[in-house]
């Protein structure tokens, strides 16, 4: 998109974000520390930090995002997906399974370790459930400054029965990668009942 500063003080907005005067950037804006640390854990023992554009200047127009998940023992990223990037994932530390379900509802699933990759195709909706015996740490790459974030299972805050459902959406979602499900066998009931069954 071509464009020129009439005026010092004129803002460039390209993909809604401002953008610097090509003269006043710096290698400061290339570089980041939100993914030094894990942020805090939620009711599933995860924590989920994602950096996009709106805080990591240097990514604007690049179509990147980047990631970071740190899962406690038998703990879980729950079902999401990111429905404008696909997804690929790093291993830095662990033993974790990683599952997404396409279109289809065949479920496909890996147990990883320690430098292993894996792929997450765009709007799939995915897990990853910590099966090792110490934290897993995870860094993501997505291919779109602004991955977004879906979730369709929700638990109500502070309520009595939160650690009662967590628990239940554990065992579910461990039977289901248990199981020897294939791409023949419809997933759809276990899926939702792990949704909304809870």
């Amino acid at each position: 998109m071509p464009y020129k500063y009439s005026t010092p003080k004129e803002a460039i907005f390209i993909n809604g974000l401002s953008c610097e005067n090509p003269d006043n950037t710096s290698a400061h804006d290339f570089k980041s520390n939100e993914l030094s640390k894990s942020g805090s854990r939620d009711d599933f023992g995860s924590s989920v930090k994602i950096v996009t554009a709106s805080k990591f200047v240097g990514l604007n127009t690049l179509g990147l995002a980047i990631g970071r998940s740190d899962i406690e023992v038998d703990g879980l990223v729950n079902l999401h997906n990111h429905p404008r990037a696909t997804e690929i994932i790093y291993v830095n530390q662990g033993r974790l399974l990683a599952a997404f379900l396409n279109t289809q509802n065949q479920l496909f699933q890996k147990t990883l370790n320690a430098g292993d990759v894996f792929v997450i195709p765009k709007g799939l909706f995915h897990f990853f459930l910590n099966r090792g015996e110490q934290v897993a740490t995870l860094f993501s790459v997505f291919n779109s400054q602004n991955p977004g974030l879906g979730s369709l299972s929700s638990l109500p805050s502070q309520s009595e029965n939160t650690l009662e459902s967590v628990e239940k959406i554990k065992m579910k979602l461990n039977s289901l990668s248990d199981s020897h499900l294939h791409g023949d066998t419809d997933l759809t009931s276990a899926v939702l009942d792990i949704i909304y069954g809870h």
